[in-house]
């Protein structure tokens, strides 16, 4: 039981102020008094706080007289044990099965999931032995193998309260979770109920968190096959799974020149926010495993002329590394596996997302890092390849999404956690996917700018005044500011693309000199796509399908493979519509 001066220290921090949405979820758990409760609430809405309230007036009623939480990473938990502390309370981030004990000093301890599934009979005798809450954070973790859902199972059962929260969907599988209710929806399948929601299009509306824009870059990708056949493709055209894999992973490719065009862009991004009203901002790479951070990293030192800060997965310090950059004036971060839930670097406003992990986990759990506001008027920045499960996971943002047993076509939701879980193992040597192909390079241009859901700005190349448009924009703006900004910047670009692609001379300026073939493919390219993006705020159709119903009425190869003659085709076929 907790000694006399501690409670009261307790007391103190629970009559902090909370944000509206907590309040609200405070009080209907206060009331119902719940043995199990799941809030959902967005990346960035004050999750940690919650439960410390709550952990706080528990203690300070004597209703619990410990508390566990359980987090899925070590860096987790000492995140927050570090904010436990900030509000009278004391966990031991350090407890260890080992040792099976703590000193009485502490309100609790602060563990993994892996622990837990390691020593659960440990677990469930310190659990009976004290009245002890048990905070469950990113519950669906609980599932992430049979052994640790039976271990938070077994071991947290006699509890006398169970605290479960996330922030990010939940799994794609039928593997229950422990501690969740669900309950039948209209199709007959079984879906998890929470008891309060605060979804990040509520959040934004509050101005709890930021809005987020992303700038999707698209381009020429070419690779060669182990049979000693050459490839190209654009990203963001339609083509096989296997050809978008093979021209993602091109364009990630650091050896190339997509990589280096998308720093050098995210980079003058950074520079124009700290330049603004965020001195301080700050930048995150979030690659697929150490080699290509490493790479990644001397791209950036060499654009910036220093270092930036390298985090990877097996390195023992960190937690400390992470801590010291959120609390430094660093520009970069470079990192593998750390963007897990919570990661909590408040100065992240731009982010570069090189890694070919796919799935709605993990992808809301990466952008999650930049949602966090410290002001209002703050706008987050994302650079990611122009693929479209990407497109459409950033037009989806704002989607509720919820944790369903026996959900029909599973697969074709986009869903893959064990994709998640290949993403966020270590990989330093190839995979067979690696080995099948050579990357030869990939051109970078921006694609299109999404914002609140919809598509804004046409194909623009690196280094020109169409990309600096949307690279200039401030950071500090209302989100009906930037979207009416946005729209502006679109109108003069589409003014600029008809003035360049107006009626030409009826033959050749005297004395000039021929295009070279790849300089005409390029401006043919060029044209095409703006075509394409003009067609596509004309009709709202997403590019790639504009770019197929083309193909299909003028036939020919893909636009990275097709001819002048076959360019010149489409882009009269697209003039005559």
């Amino acid at each position: 039981m907790p000694r006399p001066a501690e409670t009261a220290t307790v007391t103190e921090a629970s009559r902090r102020p909370l944000r509206a949405w907590q309040r609200r979820a405070l009080a209907r758990y206060l009331a119902t008094a719940p043995q199990d409760f799941l809030a959902v609430a967005t990346p960035g809405a004050g999750k940690t706080t919650f439960a410390l309230r709550v952990a706080a007036e528990l203690l300070a009623d004597r209703t619990v007289h410990a508390v566990t939480v359980v987090t899925p990473t070590e860096h987790l938990k000492h995140q927050w044990a570090a904010a436990a502390a900030e509000v009278g309370l004391a966990l031991d981030p350090d407890f260890r099965n080992s040792v099976g004990a703590t000193s009485r000093d502490y309100h609790g301890v602060a563990v993994t999931y892996a622990q837990v599934a390691a020593h659960p009979t440990l677990h469930r005798v310190r659990t009976e032995g004290r009245r002890t809450l048990v905070v469950l954070d990113e519950i669906h973790h609980g599932g992430d193998a049979k052994s640790w859902g039976e271990g938070v199972r077994e071991a947290f059962t006699p509890a006398v309260r169970r605290l479960a929260l996330t922030g990010t969907p939940f799994r794609s599988d039928d593997t229950p979770i422990p501690f969740i209710s669900y309950e039948p929806d209209s199709a007959g399948a079984l879906r998890s109920a929470a008891d309060h929601f605060y979804g990040y299009a509520e959040a934004l509306a509050d101005g709890v968190v930021r809005p987020v824009m992303f700038l999707a870059y698209s381009g020429e990708a070419r690779w060669r096959t182990s049979a000693g056949e050459e490839y190209s493709a654009r990203l963001g055209e339609p083509l096989t799974a296997e050809h978008t894999a093979r021209a993602w992973r091109t364009a990630l490719d650091p050896a190339g020149e997509w990589m280096p065009a998308v720093l050098s862009a995210a980079d003058t991004r950074l520079t124009q926010l700290r330049a603004g009203a965020l001195p301080d901002a700050a930048g995150l790479v979030i690659a697929t495993d150490h080699t290509t951070a490493r790479a990644y990293a001397e791209i950036l030192g060499t654009i910036m002329g220093r270092e930036p800060v390298l985090v990877l997965s097996d390195d023992p310090a960190a937690t400390r590394r992470i801590a010291a950059f959120a609390d430094s004036d660093e520009r970069w971060l470079v990192a593998v596996r750390m963007v897990s839930e919570g990661v909590d670097v408040p100065r992240l406003a731009v982010g570069v997302y090189a890694t070919s992990a796919a799935t709605p986990l993990y992808f809301a759990q990466a952008v999650g890092r930049f949602v966090r506001c410290r002001r209002p008027g703050e706008t987050a920045t994302v650079f990611l390849p122009s693929v479209p499960v990407l497109l459409g996971l950033a037009s989806e943002l704002e989607k509720q999404r919820d944790h369903v047993l026996g959900a029909p076509h599973r697969a074709e939701e986009g869903w893959d956690d064990a994709v998640l879980a290949q993403a966020n193992a270590q990989r330093d040597e190839p995979g067979e996917q690696e080995r099948a192909f050579t990357a030869l390079g990939a051109d970078a241009e921006l694609d299109q700018v999404i914002y609140d859901g919809a598509s804004f700005g046409t194909a623009a190349f690196a280094t020109t005044e169409d990309e600096q448009d949307y690279l200039g924009l401030p950071g500090l703006l209302e989100p009906d500011q930037m979207r009416a900004l946005l729209r502006q910047r679109q109108q003069q670009q589409l003014g600029r693309a008809t003035e360049r692609s107006g009626e030409r001379p009826a033959g050749p300026p005297v004395q000039a000199q021929s295009p070279t073939v790849r300089q005409r493919l390029t401006e043919l390219r060029r044209e095409l796509n703006t075509l394409v993006a003009m067609a596509h705020h004309r009709s709202d159709r997403p590019h790639g399908a504009i770019h197929q119903e083309v193909r299909t009425a003028c036939g020919g190869p893909p636009t990275a493979m097709a001819t002048t003659e076959d360019l010149e085709k489409r882009i009269a076929y697209l003039r005559s519509r």
